[in-house]
């Protein structure tokens, strides 16, 4: 087994700028941030000139996600910002500054936007794809963008609205991709009850959550039972299975382990690591998730 890194080149409108001292300065659009990053153990590599001109720094609490947003200059309630697909039109996506830190987009998932749309076209047949937790729509815009047919699902009704709006700019509006506001784990086990069939699933479940109806999420006791339902909604030659992971306490070895028996049935091979990033001042290497995937032979 092989443990790799990921990183993804294509982004034009988001970059790793710096890192140092606990913080990391990101560029979204035509606007600087500056977020906690607690693995940026080294000291900046840019002058203290350049953290302090960023539009916002995000104050973190004690509370797990908690904090808010110190802005320095006037933002825009929202901008646009574009990601080469390769092989398809760019996704265009809102993005904002949230209570929780993030921004609407994910950055280092590109890598997995790229080998899900890879997948789908080299298969050369209709590919049906089921994206749970889906937050803003990238990875399900990804997938429709080459063709596929798609479910995505989110607890939170704001994050599927979002999701559309980001479907409508990225003119994807005319692609079959239902929009699904449900827990994922019930919503799975429905399908599985009425028979429904999936070529590729992507999975990018929180450490903590809950669903529309108070259903608690916690990943370590969830997931096992979600993967469960997940391999019971598969296709008889499933495409792919990718599973990303954030603030948890698992390796890509645990996820390759984890993959790798649920797809045991099946002829395939899987994969497992860190999403990273790469810094434009130093090109250090910053960890953002841990993640497994699986793919047909």
């Amino acid at each position: 087994m092989n443990l790799i890194l990921l990183e993804s080149p294509h982004w034009r409108d988001y970059e790793l700028l710096d890192t140092g001292n606990g913080l990391k300065l990101e560029r979204f659009g035509s606007y600087r941030f500056v977020r906690p990053e607690v693995q940026a153990l080294w000291q900046p590599a840019l002058p203290e000139a350049d953290w302090r001109d960023a539009d916002a720094v995000f104050r973190p609490t004690s509370e797990e996600s908690g904090g808010h947003w110190d802005a320095r200059k006037k933002l825009r309630e929202r901008w646009e910002m574009r990601y080469p697909l390769p092989g398809a039109a760019p996704l265009k996506m809102w993005a904002m500054t949230t209570p929780g830190r993030h921004l609407g987009v994910f950055p280092e998932c590109a890598a997995h936007w790229d080998w899900m749309a890879e997948k789908i076209v080299v298969s050369n047949r209709p590919a049906r794809v089921l994206n749970l937790f889906g937050y803003t729509g990238l990875a399900s815009l990804a997938a429709a963008a080459v063709g596929a047919t798609v479910t995505h699902v989110d607890a939170s009704k704001k994050s599927v609205g979002w999701a559309r709006e980001n479907q409508d700019i990225s003119g994807l509006a005319d692609k079959p991709i239902r929009w699904i506001v449900d827990d994922a784990l019930k919503f799975v086990q429905r399908e599985a009850r009425r028979g429904a069939q999936y070529d590729g699933i992507y999975l990018d479940p929180p450490k903590f959550g809950r669903g529309p109806k108070g259903e608690i999420w916690e990943v370590y006791q969830s997931l096992p039972a979600l993967l469960d339902a997940c391999r019971a909604v598969l296709s008889p030659n499933p495409l792919f299975v990718a599973l990303t992971m954030y603030a948890v306490k698992a390796s890509g070895v645990h996820l390759y382990a984890t993959l790798n028996e649920m797809m045991r049935p099946y002829k395939g091979s899987a994969e497992a690591g860190e999403l990273v990033t790469r810094e434009a001042s130093a090109g250090r290497l910053v960890s953002q998730a841990v993640f497994g995937r699986w793919s047909a032979a």
